[in-house]
C-alpha cells in the first residue's frame, strides 16, 4: 500500500515522532493510523508528545569551533540535571553544535528545519524527537549563535562542563598564542562577570535615561528619609546621580570592568588588552561576545522528591 505525505504528516502531528519513523510505522501497519500510533509507542518514538508540557530548564551549552575563524554555541535543555551528565545526551548536543557551526540559518525555526547532518533523510527537529525517545524526558534545542571572525580571530570558553558557554570575536593584526591566551582570559571574565556591553559607547541613550529615572527615584527616596537638616539640594542629588550611573556602567561594560586577574586589583579589561596588544605589536579590539548560560531566563520546576515518591506509591 502506498503511503501518502498527508498520512505521514498526520501521524507526525499526533505523535511527535520523526518523519521517517512515521513512514516506517505506516508502512508496517498498511496505513492503519491507530496501529501506527501503537507501533511508534512500542518502539519508544511517540514519547515526545507526552512530554510537551513539561519544563525543560536544565541541560548544557556546548561550543563547536573551527580553527581561529569560526565558532558556534548552542543551548539544549532537559528536564533534569542528571541528563546533562549523560554521555549520549552530551554527544548529541556536540552534534547540534557542529550542525550550528556549519549552518547558514539565522533563526531557530530555520535551524530546526535543516537537514540533519548525521542523517540527511531527517531534519534537525526529527533528530531531537529521536533523542527524546532515547533519553526519556523532554528536551529542547533552545538557541544557537554562530560567530565568524572577519579580521582577527574567535576564542571560546566553556565553564562548568557546559553551564556557561562564551565566544569572543576580536579584531587584531596579530593572532598568536599570547593574543589568544589573553582573549581566553577575557572570555573567562565574561563568564564570571556577565557584562552586557563591550564599552560605554555601546550603551544606548534610551537605556541610560531609563536607568537615570530609576536612580533618581532611589536618590529622592533616600533624601526624603533623612532628617530635614541633612537633606541635600536638587543640584547635589543630580551630581550624585551621574556618579551612580557611571559606576553602574563600569559594572556592565566589559572594557570598564576590573580585570578579575589584575595583580594590582585596579587594572581594567580595556587596559589589560592594551597591555597585551602593546607587547605583541598590535591593537586588540573586542568586536563581539556571546554568553549563553544554561536555563537563563527559564522558569525552573522545583519538586519535593519525597512527595513525588509518596505520590507514586499511592
Amino acid at each position: 500500500m502506498a503511503i501518502t505525505a498527508a498520512q505521514v504528516k498526520q501521524l507526525r502531528e499526533m505523535t511527535g515522532a520523526g518523519m521517517m519513523d512515521c513512514k516506517k510505522a505506516l508502512t508496517a501497519t498498511n496505513g492503519d493510523m491507530d496501529a501506527a500510533v501503537e507501533f511508534l509507542r512500542k518502539n519508544g518514538q511517540a514519547k515526545a508528545e507526552k512530554k510537551a508540557n513539561r519544563i525543560a530548564a536544565e541541560g548544557i551549552c556546548l561550543i563547536a569551533q573551527e580553527g581561529d575563524d569560526a565558532a558556534a554555541v548552542v543551548e539544549v535543555n532537559s528536564e533534569t540535571d542528571f541528563v546533562a551528565k549523560n554521555e549520549k545526551f552530551r554527544n548529541y548536543v556536540a552534534k547540534v553544535a557542529n550542525q550550528a557551526l556549519n549552518s547558514a540559518a539565522e533563526t531557530i525555526d530555520d535551524f530546526m528545519g535543516e537537514d540533519w547532518a548525521e542523517d540527511t533523510a531527517k531534519k534537525v527537529s526529527d533528530s531531537l524527537v529521536d533523542m527524546i525517545a532515547v533519553i526519556g524526558e523532554k528536551l529542547s534545542i533552545r538557541r544557537f549563535e554562530k560567530v565568524v571572525a572577519t579580521h582577527g580571530c574567535v576564542v571560546s570558553y566553556l565553564h562548568g562542563e557546559g553551564r556557561i558557554g562564551v565566544i569572543v570575536e576580536a579584531q587584531t593584526d596579530v593572532v598568536n598564542d599570547d593574543v589568544k591566551a589573553a582573549l581566553k582570559n577575557v572570555a573567562m571574565q565574561i563568564a564570571a562577570m556577565n557584562p552586557k556591553y563591550i564599552s560605554a559607547e555601546d550603551v544606548s541613550e534610551e537605556y541610560k535615561e531609563h536607568e537615570k529615572e530609576i536612580l533618581l527615584a532611589q536618590a529622592m527616596k533616600e533624601n526624603e528619609e533623612l532628617p530635614e537638616n541633612k537633606r541635600k539640594p536638587q543640584n547635589i542629588i543630580e551630581k550624585m546621580l551621574i556618579g551612580r550611573l557611571n559606576k553602574q556602567l563600569k559594572e556592565i561594560c566589559l572594557y570598564d570592568q576590573i580585570y578579575v586577574r589584575a595583580e594590582d586589583g585596579k587594572q581594567t579589561v580595556g587596559q589589560y588588552l592594551a597591555q597585551v596588544g602593546k607587547a605583541n605589536g598590535c591593537e586588540i579590539k573586542i568586536v563581539k561576545f556571546v554568553r549563553f548560560e544554561t536555563g537563563e531566563g527559564l522558569e525552573k520546576k522545583h519538586e519535593n522528591f519525597a512527595e513525588e515518591v509518596m505520590a507514586q506509591m499511592k
